[in-house]
């Protein structure tokens, strides 16, 4: 199996970097500054062992691969991103005949619980992933993954049939480039939960830091809203504690001098990406709320608040939790 990463961020960097080091064949796709340095140095991986550059094979869209039938694409971009990356990949043609859209397995490497449904308006085979993944990429070229021993937790699964040969193929691999990777038959219910924990990215990337008092109580109270919507549509989430159980003593961050892993929302914020992943994580709330009649003050005013920091260019910590805090009491009495 060749393994097509489709962004080659911190998620896709870290995923596309360890298969390559285990001896699997990557390609990974990248545009702007991040490709012109993975292709002229290669790709800088900080792990807690120290910083590997890898020599992975780089492109800069589907036009400049030709895709083989045992090819695997793996979409690791934002989800704001994931119609125009999917549309790009799906009429390509693949050896033998067919498209990839006919013929390959697209896995959702990504926050958030709609990209499988976008993918699987245009894939046949779909496979969703939940990603357990403390990782960042600030710099072109650069990657850091400081957990350890185990560089993430990455739980796969047929998306809307359980698992399969696939599934369990694609999980052997991970497992041999540093992941734990199990295949499950319920991969959505873990994503749900892992999309109760994403509510509190937009904390730290709006206000710079998610470890103050008010900051703390904005995340409880979005995440309150988040299980009382999910109760009422009737989703199954994987719970707080199974999350947990999953990670420890594989995916520990260890220290790594002068770096630290940050939300990916922070990381938008902090490059000026001029796009944020907000509308589908705490928006997903905000939407199944509206659909279901469940309040949800506080997950809309820190969507508007993303959308905001986005639209004036304001970097990680433009507003404090106390002006986020006096929105939503205004937004609740009005």
């Amino acid at each position: 199996m060749r393994y097509i990463i489709i962004g080659s961020g911190a998620v896709g960097g870290s995923i596309g970097g360890r298969l390559h080091e285990s001896g699997q064949s990557v390609v990974l796709v990248a545009r702007g500054a991040h490709f012109e340095a993975l292709r002229a140095h290669g790709l800088r991986l900080t792990v807690p062992t120290g910083t590997l550059t890898l020599d992975v094979p780089v492109v800069a869209g589907p036009e400049d691969v030709e895709l083989r039938a045992d090819d695997v694409l793996v979409l690791a971009v934002k989800t704001q991103d994931s119609v125009a990356a999917l549309d790009a990949w799906a009429a390509r043609p693949v050896a033998g005949g067919g498209t990839a859209g006919q013929r390959l397995p697209v896995v959702c490497a990504q926050n958030g619980v709609e990209n499988e449904r976008l993918a699987l308006r245009r894939f046949r085979e779909v496979y969703g992933v939940c990603v357990i993944l403390p990782s960042s990429h600030l710099n072109p070229g650069e990657v850091l993954a400081p957990c350890g021993p185990c560089t993430g937790a990455l739980v796969i699964g047929r998306y809307g049939a359980g698992t399969d040969e696939t599934a369990r193929r694609i999980a052997d691999d991970l497992e041999k480039a540093r992941f734990l990777a199990p295949a499950v038959p319920d991969v959505m219910r873990w994503k749900y939960g892992k999309l109760l924990g994403n509510l509190a990215n937009v904390v730290e990337a709006v206000c710079g830091s998610a470890a103050d008092p008010a900051a703390q109580d904005l995340v409880a109270r979005a995440k309150a809203e988040g299980t009382a919507v999910l109760d009422a549509a009737g989703i199954a989430c994987a719970s707080g504690a199974e999350l947990t159980e999953l990670r420890t003593g594989t995916v520990d961050p260890q220290p790594v001098p002068g770096q630290r892993a940050r939300s990916s929302t922070w990381q938008s914020l902090a490059r000026g990406a001029g796009s944020i992943e907000t509308d589908y994580l705490n928006g997903e709330v905000v939407l199944l709320g509206r659909i279901h009649g469940v309040p949800t003050p506080v997950n809309a005013v820190l969507q508007h608040a993303a959308a905001e920091s986005v639209r004036l260019g304001r970097e990680p910590g433009g507003v404090t939790a106390e002006e986020l805090g006096e929105r939503i009491a205004g937004a609740t009495t009005a």
